[in-house]
C-alpha cells in the first residue's frame, strides 16, 4: 500500500491557467482545463500534509512522485466518444418504484422516456437509465424484473440516437443492454456483485464505472467506518482498477466514482467532496454522484429529496471546479445553469 499521497491544490480557471502553465507554474488537471499550481502532499497516510509547489513535484527525481505528477496531469481518451477535457453531465433516470429521489415517478416507460428526452435538449451528455434501486436499506431486484423495467427505456432511447448508460450490477442485464447498443455500463458495485460482471464488460468492448461503496444498499448505512475516506476510498478504488485492468478491460474505458453516500456518514461525504481532486491520481476520468443526496439535505435543510436542486447543483459545480468529467443528476438543467455561467466566465465550455 502506497505511503505518499498528492493531492492538487491552488486551482487556476480560463485564461490564467493557460498562462500559469506556459509559465511552469502549473499543469493541466487530468490533461483538461483546470491548471492546478499547487499540492498537498502526504508520506504518512494523511496524518499530516504540506504544501508544495506544482513545478517542484514536476522537476523531483523521486521515481513514485513522477508516476503521481503523470498521472494526475495526463490526458484521459474519449469516453463514449465525449472529449475528456470538460465536464459533462449525465442524468439520471431511475425506472424504480421506489427510487429516493422523486419517489418513482419514472416507473411508467412512457414517462421515463419523455423525461430522457428532455434531459437531453436540456443538457444531459449521457442518460443513465437503471431498474433497480440502491438506495440505502433497499431489496435487490430479479434479472427478469429489472429488465422489464428499463428495456423499453433503453431501446427508446437508443434509438433515438442518445448516448445511454445502464446503470446495472448484473452480468445477464450487461449483456441485452449491449446488444441494444448502450454507450456504457455503470456499476455501483465496481463489478464486483456478479462474479460474470467482468467478462461481460470486457465481451461488451464499453466503457464502465467503477464506484466505491462500503457494503450493500441494504446495509450500507448502518455504521460506515474508515481510517481516512478519502485515502481509503482512493486505494480501494486503485486496487479495483488495477483488477479489473488485469481481467482484460483497458484502462482507458475506464471511470472512477468514489460513491458519495454509498456506505458513508455526513462528515465523509464531506471530506470526499473537498478530497476530490486526489481521486485523478487514479490515471481514469472521475465521476461525480452526490445530487439531491441526503448529506445536502442536511446541509441546507431541505427535508424533500426533489426539492435539493440548488444544493446539488452547487456540489454539481464544486465536481466540476475539481475536474471531474462526470456529474451525474437529476436535475439537468438547474446543473447546465450553473455550469453554463462558470464555463462561460472561464472558458471551461465542451467544445
Amino acid at each position: 500500500m502506497t505511503s505518499l499521497y498528492i493531492r492538487p491544490s491552488g486551482l487556476v480557471y480560463g485564461p490564467d491557467a493557460a498562462l500559469a502553465i506556459e509559465a511552469g507554474a502549473g499543469l493541466p488537471l487530468a490533461g483538461g482545463r483546470v491548471c492546478w499550481t499547487m499540492a498537498m502532499v502526504s508520506e504518512d497516510r494523511g496524518a499530516s500534509w504540506t504544501p508544495r509547489k506544482t513545478a517542484a513535484l514536476k522537476a523531483s527525481r523521486d521515481a513514485e512522485v513522477a508516476d503521481w505528477v503523470s498521472r494526475l496531469s495526463a490526458a484521459r481518451g474519449p469516453v463514449a466518444g465525449l472529449a475528456m477535457d470538460a465536464c459533462h453531465i449525465m442524468g439520471i433516470v431511475n425506472t424504480t418504484p421506489d427510487s429516493f429521489s422523486d419517489g418513482g415517478v419514472n416507473q411508467d416507460a412512457n414517462t421515463a422516456i419523455e423525461n430522457a428526452r428532455t434531459m437531453a435538449r436540456d443538457g444531459a451528455a449521457l442518460l443513465d437509465v437503471g431498474g433497480e434501486s440502491t438506495r440505502p436499506g433497499s431489496d435487490p431486484v430479479d434479472e427478469t424484473e429489472e429488465w422489464r423495467r428499463i428495456e423499453p427505456v433503453v431501446t427508446a432511447l437508443v434509438g433515438d440516437g442518445l448516448k445511454v448508460s445502464c446503470d446495472t450490477r448484473k452480468a445477464a442485464i450487461m449483456q441485452k443492454v449491449t446488444q441494444v447498443g448502450v454507450a456504457m455500463i455503470n456499476d455501483v458495485s465496481a463489478l464486483t456483485y456478479d462474479s460474470d460482471a467482468v467478462e461481460a464488460t470486457v465481451a461488451s468492448g464499453l466503457p464502465v464505472c467503477l464506484m466505491h461503496a462500503q457494503g450493500d444498499p441494504k446495509t450500507m448505512q448502518q455504521n460506515p467506518e474508515y481510517n481516512n475516506v478519502v485515502l481509503d476510498v482512493y486505494d480501494w478504488l486503485r486496487r479495483r482498477i488495477d483488477a479489473v485492468a488485469g481481467a482484460g478491460i483497458p484502462r482507458h474505458l475506464i471511470v472512477a466514482d468514489p460513491g458519495i453516500g454509498f456506505g458513508k456518514t455526513f462528515d465523509h461525504n464531506l471530506e470526499l467532496l473537498a478530497g476530490l481532486t486526489l481521486f485523478h491520481g487514479l490515471g481514469v476520468p472521475v465521476m461525480l454522484g452526490a445530487s439531491r443526496k441526503g448529506f445536502i439535505g442536511s446541509v441546507t435543510g431541505e427535508k424533500v429529496a426533489a426539492r435539493r436542486q440548488t444544493g446539488s447543483a452547487a456540489a454539481a459545480l464544486l465536481g466540476a471546479m475539481s475536474g471531474v468529467q462526470f456529474v451525474r443528476v437529476h436535475d439537468v438543467p438547474a446543473t447546465r445553469h450553473a455550469l453554463s455561467m462558470w464555463q462561460a466566465t472561464t472558458a471551461q465550455h465542451p467544445d
